[in-house]
């Protein structure tokens, strides 16, 4: 069979399972595992990020794809016959921007390809289970669609108070075995539930050499890890406020989660403390617990002077405000301890690159700021556009100083390098979606 013929028949198999996960929703699909092909896995392939860090088995993407047959074909045939291990994952700690530093899994280039393919198959089933109210690492949404849809019925809901939650190591204390039991709710396939459990109990290689076994964990960077999350989180805290919060409220209720972050909003005071109140005691059933400073009831009404009570939700501050006719209006600026992160990351990418020559310099830079506009720029925050843009130019003039003894511009001399160059200018990126329609469930190609 040529490729193309592969793609479309992997695609076909794909729509046929979220079709039927579509039309029995309470279906349990078996012989699942039989799909993990030598065509699922070439066609998954494409898929991969080629310029991935590679894990403990140090094979990188491209190292892997120079004999892709014959390592699919191996592979194929370990699964078979039940002799797969997987590997350790490699930890990395990147830095959260305040002082704390994120964990990070690198599986095997192996893994990551097997994954890939596993997740696929799940996205199928379990798209069509998904509430609306879900945006993370999901198909053809994204962070700043829960930010358009948040905006927007917070400016039109009559919404009057807003839950701001954070759940402590969300990651590190996901319930195995409860996820195990979760995923069995629509798979009754021993031999894919125990590939999922292969992976979450993987061992990990941390930075000190020691391999440590959690208890607890889904390893943040496997390729399955997001969609493992989703399934849990769509059983914690998604369906309970569909089925359970929302029919005893007295008033309206939203929720809108992107994958562990969520805000939840309400029309009355008294059920958005009922729902604060029983909030910390539903995740806890579940091995999750609430950060107590960071949650909290916040007044949010229009009736409020503006300015006086705010809350941060992906990377946004959102305020009530003024339009141009002084009628009020929900208004999204970049968070200041976001944006001054975003400053920070930028300070030591000059350090490390201020002796590269100015037109790659220059090339690099622009690609940062252009992914910095497409994401924050949004309307109604141009003037922290401009506030980033003003500060990253300091910075970039104070390092370009610092690449001889003596400085190398004054600000005529800088102001003249910007327009040689063609600087990336702060502009507003994206409109806002007045609409989401979600009838279609979206499957990965």
């Amino acid at each position: 069979m040529d490729v193309q013929g592969q793609k479309a028949d992997v695609k076909t198999s794909l729509q046929a399972i979220a079709l039927k996960a579509e039309m029995q929703p309470g279906y349990r699909f078996q012989n699942l595992f039989g799909m993990l092909n030598e065509e699922m896995l070439k066609d998954s392939w494409q898929y991969i990020r080629k310029d991935a860090a590679f894990g403990i088995d140090r094979v990188s993407a491209d190292e892997y794809e120079q004999n892709l047959d014959e390592n699919i074909h191996q592979l194929v045939e370990d699964l078979k016959q039940k002799r797969y291990r997987a590997k350790l994952v490699v930890r990395r700690y990147i830095p959260k921007g305040d002082g704390k530093y994120r964990p990070l899994g690198i599986p095997a280039t192996q893994d990551k390809l097997l994954q890939l393919a596993v997740k696929r198959i799940l996205q199928a089933i379990y798209e069509q289970d998904f509430l609306d109210c879900s945006y993370g690492f999901r198909p053809n949404v994204g962070a700043l669609d829960a930010v358009d849809d948040l905006d927007m019925k917070l400016q039109f809901g009559n919404y009057n108070y807003v839950v701001e939650a954070d759940i402590k190591g969300f990651f590190d204390n996901i319930g195995k075995e409860m996820l195990l039991e979760m995923q069995a709710e629509r798979i009754d396939d021993k031999a894919i539930l125990w590939l999922i459990k292969k992976w979450l109990d993987a061992g990990v290689l941390d930075t000190d050499g020691k391999v440590l076994y959690p208890e607890k964990e889904s390893p943040q960077g496997g390729v399955i890890s997001p969609n493992l999350a989703n399934v849990y989180l769509h059983n914690v805290l998604d369906k309970w406020f569909q089925k359970d919060v929302i029919p005893h409220c007295s008033g309206k209720a939203i929720l809108i989660r992107y994958a562990d972050d969520f805000v939840c909003a309400f029309e009355k005071l008294g059920d958005a403390e009922r729902f604060y109140e029983v909030l910390g005691k539903c995740l806890g059933k579940y091995g999750l617990e609430l950060s107590a400073e960071k949650t909290r009831i916040i007044p949010f009404s229009r009736s409020i002077q503006p300015g006086k009570t705010s809350f941060d939700f992906l990377g946004f501050e959102f305020r009530w405000g003024k339009d141009r006719k002084g009628r009020p209006l929900v208004k999204r600026r970049t968070a200041p301890k976001k944006l001054s992160k975003s400053l920070e990351r930028f300070k030591e990418w000059f350090k490390k690159s201020r002796n590269l020559r100015l037109p790659e310099l220059f090339k690099l830079l622009n690609a940062k700021l252009r992914g910095y506009y497409q994401y924050y720029g949004v309307i109604g925050n141009f003037r922290s556009l401009q506030q980033f843009f003003y500060r990253v130019t300091l910075l970039l003039m104070k390092y370009l100083n610092r690449r001889s003894q003596r400085p190398s511009y004054n600000w005529a001399e800088f102001n003249q390098l910007l327009e040689q160059f063609g600087i990336e200018k702060p502009h507003i990126d994206r409109r806002p979606k007045r609409y989401r329609k979600m009838s279609a469930k979206p499957i990965m190609a």
